[in-house]
């Protein structure tokens, strides 16, 4: 018998189709790729045409299946098994794999003086390497990636035609003798030994990596990290460290069972873990936590073997995403000392994800390089395009049962960000063979995406910020109920005309309903009080009626630039500021960022707030300024008490659902989070949180996906 067999999914550039050639020793037929993913012919008995599917169903390591389908055909009397070249025409309908780490196999290559790739910085096979970041087009062959350039010599070809080769069909498949070259600027010298002797001398060094180039200098080196620090003007976030190995992990952080399972994934992210404070006072100044990340090309490998543990953060000038164009690099012409660099060029410029580590659970805080762009499953009719928000953009777009989340774009406060949104929008469009007949937005009128989207000729949906919060978090757990939602984070437009954060929703895909929310205060100087929290405390401590600055207190009564939010970020900001945590902060989140790092998490009472039509979260202050225990204490108290307010008021909404979806940037603070869910579920509700998709702003171009996807009148503006 002869049997066609269609597989969608993750299947190109993952081995599949060497996999398949394996499988089929002994039948007839062929395999290949084209825009839909992956056609198969083969023809046997019935006996071995049953197991060959049955073990098509156990992919390589990297592929991903989505569907299997299989249907009779006429025999041909085949006897041969081939695979065919990839045709050039026709929809594209395919996935395309994330970049992944160096692979053993690859890395033992790497150390062997006797293989031809001893030492050489761009070893790969087709279970690991480059991917989303060289793809210019599908399917997934060399012509369409940025390997286009660099023909194979007589020995890679060789390899890459040979079925039985580990790199037989792997696109990116090189050596020295035919593929990119290292380079270290300024000077001469072997790269790497140049490169690692300038980071012990104390330079800055821009290191070209998978997604963009990066910043690197000594971790244990003082003077080197606060040069970074000041050039890059960034005064107090935390810069990540890329360390050699577990072991070197384990000397920087508290690094348990899991962690070491997220830092040794494929996918290689940022992980935020418990400091041991063992490197540079400036890399995480008064920090409690590191980033640490393990290397994931070989480049990395053979760099950190010269130079010990080093920092990695992106590349970029202040508030501009990171350069991944060799073309760009005049950007950094003030930061960097110098730059190891190679010809491969970046089509996709491509962040490092970031997962934050807290008693053996993992949250996903950045959905970028090793993730994107792997498809989220979601169900919808039409296809779709979400937008995002301003901070932490990601778009977002969906046909059939995908969702396409993009990889990190960042802050679209400039031309360079915003390029970067529309110029990704495009590519994916191109890339996953997407046409939005519907595209969703956030309501505030100012946020540059939504700008964007009331410039196309398609229908559009407004979706309200925090209904796509908790959207996501409902599609990320696929559940179609309503839920009770509760969406704490900094901003966010309220059709009302306030800017909500604090809120409790009745919700599903389709709609929300209000319930309740923190009560409103106003915010002193606008956007100011989010830079300068001390703003916020003063609000706060005049709406209990104690003394506040009066210049504020007057622009606060005067209604004027003052407007009124219910944002659980500005509750947080005013306790850090009256804490003397933080008056003005330097980035986002800055001031909760630190009160939670002050909270004492062995203490248990809590602070108590009021709940009538509202919830009183200037009790939680009151009782902050009445309490005389040490500070971190007062912090714990204040968090516990935030926690108690949550669960108080989902009991006493319990008659709308006794599920409890928990979303929005407020819910990155892990102490809050596990308080409110421990006490939810103690009280019988059943808790939904983030698996996928960031609970911050990085996961709301997926809840506005999703919610689009149960729209079925949408109109030019359906607000």
């Amino acid at each position: 018998m002869r049997v066609a067999i269609r597989v969608t999914g993750v299947v190109q550039g993952v081995g599949f189709r060497p996999f398949v050639h394996r499988l089929a020793r002994g039948l007839g037929g062929f395999v290949g790729n084209d825009g839909r993913g992956v056609f198969i012919e083969v023809e046997g008995t019935s006996a071995q045409i049953t197991a060959f599917v049955d073990a098509l169903k156990k992919p390589p390591p990297l592929a991903v299946l989505d569907d299997v389908r299989v249907r009779e055909v006429p025999e041909r009397g085949e006897t041969g098994f081939r695979i065919l070249e990839s045709p050039r025409d026709g929809a594209a309908d395919t996935l395309v794999s994330a970049d992944s780490a160096t692979c053993d196999d690859c890395l033992a290559e790497l150390g062997d003086p006797q293989d031809r790739r001893y030492r050489y910085p761009f070893v790969n096979c087709t279970n690991c390497g480059p991917r989303f970041t060289i793809v210019r087009g599908v399917p997934y062959d060399r012509p369409f990636t940025t390997m286009a350039g660099f023909a194979m010599c007589a020995d890679c070809k060789q390899e890459y035609e040979d079925p039985a080769d580990r790199r037989f069909h792997a696109q990116p498949v090189c050596c020295p003798a035919c593929g990119p070259t290292l380079r270290f600027e300024p000077g001469g010298g072997e790269p790497l030994e140049a490169a690692a002797k300038a980071l012990r001398e104390g330079a800055v060094v821009a290191v070209k990596g998978l997604g963009g180039y990066h910043l690197a200098v000594g971790a244990r080196h003082e003077a080197a990290a606060k040069a970074l620090r000041a050039r890059k003007h960034r005064e107090d976030k935390p810069f990540a460290v890329m360390v050699a190995d577990l072991g070197q992990a384990r000397e920087l952080a508290e690094v348990d069972a899991k962690a070491e399972e997220v830092l040794s994934d494929r996918r290689r992210p940022i992980v935020l873990l418990p400091s041991r404070k063992n490197l540079a006072e400036a890399v995480a100044p008064g920090n409690r936590r590191i980033g640490v990340m393990l290397p994931y090309t070989p480049l990395h490998h053979l760099l950190l073997e010269r130079t010990g543990p080093i920092v990695l953060t992106s590349a970029n000038v202040s508030d501009e995403p990171i350069v991944h164009r060799d073309e760009d690099l005049y950007r950094l012409k003030d930061i960097a000392d110098a730059f190891l660099t190679h010809d491969r060029p970046i089509h996709t410029r491509t962040d490092d994800s970031v997962v934050r580590m807290d008693r053996g659970k993992a949250q996903l805080q950045r959905r970028s390089r090793g993730y994107a762009p792997e498809p989220v499953r979601l169900e919808t009719t039409q296809h779709l395009l979400g937008c995002g928000a301003e901070l932490k953009n990601t778009f977002c777009l969906a046909k059939g049962h995908h969702a396409f989340l993009s990889h990190h774009i960042g802050d679209l406060e400039n031309y360079e960000t915003f390029k970067a949104f529309t110029d990704g929008i495009e590519h994916f469009k191109r890339l996953f063979a997407v046409d939005p007949t519907l595209i969703a937005h956030d309501l505030h009128p100012e946020y540059l995406s939504t700008k964007y989207a009331l410039e196309q000729d398609v229908d559009l949906l407004g979706v309200q910020h925090h209904h796509a919060h908790i959207a996501a978090c409902l599609a990320d757990n696929d559940h179609h109920e309503p839920v009770l939602g509760v969406a704490f984070d900094g901003t966010g437009f309220g059709p009302d005309g306030t800017i909500w954060g604090g809120e409790f929703l009745l919700a599903d895909l389709a709609s929300y309903r209000r319930l309740t929310h923190l009560k409103e205060v106003a915010m002193p100087g606008g956007a100011q009080a989010i830079r300068q929290p001390w703003r916020m405390a003063a609000s706060y401590l005049d709406e209990l009626g104690w003394p506040a600055r009066e210049d504020i207190v007057k622009l606060k009564r005067s209604g004027l630039n003052s407007p009124l939010t219910s944002s659980a970020g500005r509750l947080f900001d005013a306790a850090a500021a009256l804490l003397g945590v933080r008056d003005t902060v330097n980035y986002e989140g800055q001031a909760a960022i630190e009160l939670e790092q002050l909270a004492d998490p062995g203490e248990k009472s809590a602070y108590e707030a009021r709940i009538d039509t509202e919830v009183h979260g200037e009790d939680l202050i009151a009782a902050l300024l009445d309490d005389d225990s040490a500070n971190a204490k007062r912090a714990a108290r204040f968090h516990n008490g935030v926690a108690r307010a949550i669960v108080d008021t989902c009991d006493r909404l319990r008659d709308h659902s006794t599920t409890v979806a928990l979303s929005g940037g407020v819910f990155q603070n892990v102490l809050l989070l596990d308080r409110t869910v421990e006490n939810l579920e103690r009280r019988g509700f059943r808790v939904l949180t983030h698996r996928q998709v960031p609970t911050n702003d990085g996961g709301i171009s997926f809840g506005q996906v999703a919610v689009a996807s149960r729209a079925t009148r949408p109109s030019r503006h359906l607000w």
